[in-house]
């Protein structure tokens, strides 16, 4: 790696987390700059604006997840389970989302229809194959599905997940997670 891909590195991290302890409106370009140890100038180089910094950490962070947890008609049960370890892995996306919700936008989807639509197209083709239950649109399925394995993210209303929890813990959720969505998309 050379030194303007370091750089580049360690301004994501950075910013990734100053906008996920602060968000978009409360994080410093200052804090982010000396925290990646890049001038404020090579971040504007690299970044026209604060906003489009963002954007970058929180795509790059998305298509992490969705690059690293495939997802097979006949496996939404174990995609959800590692959607779950992801987030735990990763509990900065789920912030930066939170934030982007409530910063960026409030309503309508968070991300382009397009980003999730091969996953959405997974879920359709097993509708159709019968190995998914086909009584909701796969679109719907598909929101849901991630919603089910959100249900410990840090935007939970009822308990949070973290890395620090017993390994039996994390083991119990992945089991009732993985048993919730095989009977919610077994087919009928």
């Amino acid at each position: 790696m050379d030194r303007a891909q370091a750089s580049r590195r360690r301004l994501l991290e950075a910013a990734a987390t100053e906008f996920a302890e602060h968000g978009l409106a409360g994080a410093r370009v200052d804090r982010i700059s000396a925290a990646a140890q890049v001038s404020k100038a090579q971040l504007y180089s690299y970044h026209a604006s604060k906003q489009e910094l963002f954007d970058e950490v929180l795509r790059q962070l998305v298509d992490e997840i969705v690059d690293t947890v495939p997802l097979t008609a006949d496996g939404v049960a174990d995609y959800a389970a590692r959607l779950y370890d992801a987030y735990v892995r990763s509990p900065h996306l789920l912030r930066l989302a939170a934030w982007a919700r409530l910063e960026r936008s409030p309503t309508g989807p968070l991300f382009s229809p397009a980003s999730s639509a091969p996953k959405v197209a997974v879920i359709a083709e097993g509708q159709r194959n019968g190995v998914l239950d086909a009584s909701l649109p796969a679109a719907d399925a598909y929101d849901i599905l991630v919603g089910l394995a959100m249900t410990w993210a840090p935007t939970s209303v009822t308990y949070t997940a973290s890395g620090d929890d017993p390994v039996a813990d994390h083991e119990r959720r992945r089991a009732s997670l993985a048993t919730a969505v095989q009977r919610l998309f077994a087919p009928r």
